[in-house]
């Protein structure tokens, strides 16, 4: 692949782009909230969780560039779940682990396209965030830079493997100090939410993330 084919999916979408988009998305029952930069969403997100809430936040490098993480994990407002789970162990604790991980008041995270139809992807290596945006959440946040917005499923599965996971595998690589990466093993595709007001997605009008 041409290297100008792979990094067009960090290109920003137009405005026109993300307004078609942010209509498909409300049509499929998802709230859709546009802001203009990574501040804006912070303060957004906060406003949507009440302090002392039960909250889950996952892994992604959207949400500790928007700076969201170390506020819900670390200020001492929040019911933090990921503190909790990090606190117990794998070994003898592994299914209450997945219990308080897929089922907390709030979840919030980011995803890893859109699709102007209004559909929201997510790819995984364990499938660890899957349920708890799927099903068992109360309410889920999505954070979303404009650049992850794309023409449909087609080109959702080709950012996914051209573009999100060579970076998801060096991030990884780097972060767990493995060597083999990362991989597209599970995958969630969020086409409708039948239950009002659960899912939200802000999108911010600025490259944040991958």
């Amino acid at each position: 692949m041409e290297n100008t084919e792979k990094w067009k999916w960090n290109e920003l979408a137009s405005d026109e782009v993300i307004e078609k988009t942010v209509e498909s998305l409300t049509l499929n029952g998802i709230t859709a909230i546009v802001v203009g930069t990574k501040e804006d969403a912070k303060k957004k997100v906060l406003s949507l969780i009440p302090e002392k809430s039960e909250v889950m936040t996952m892994t992604s490098v959207t949400l500790d560039d928007v700076g969201v993480s170390d506020i819900i994990n670390k200020s001492g407002k929040y019911n933090a779940t990921r503190d909790k789970i990090y606190l117990m162990d794998r070994n003898t604790q592994k299914m209450e682990m997945k219990k308080l991980g897929s089922t907390p008041e709030y979840v919030v995270g980011s995803i890893h396209a859109i699709t102007e139809d209004g559909k929201l992807i997510i790819a995984s290596k364990t499938g660890s965030q899957l349920p708890a945006y799927a099903y068992g959440a109360g309410k889920v946040i999505f954070v979303a830079g404009a650049q992850k917005i794309v023409k449909n499923l087609d080109e959702a599965m080709k950012r996914i493997y051209d573009y999100v996971l060579p970076l998801e595998s060096e991030r990884a690589n780097k972060a767990y100090n493995i060597t083999e990466g990362s991989g597209v093993n599970k995958m969630l595709i969020i086409n409708k939410e039948v239950e009002k007001d659960r899912i939200f997605i802000i999108i911010i009008k600025e490259k944040i993330g991958f």
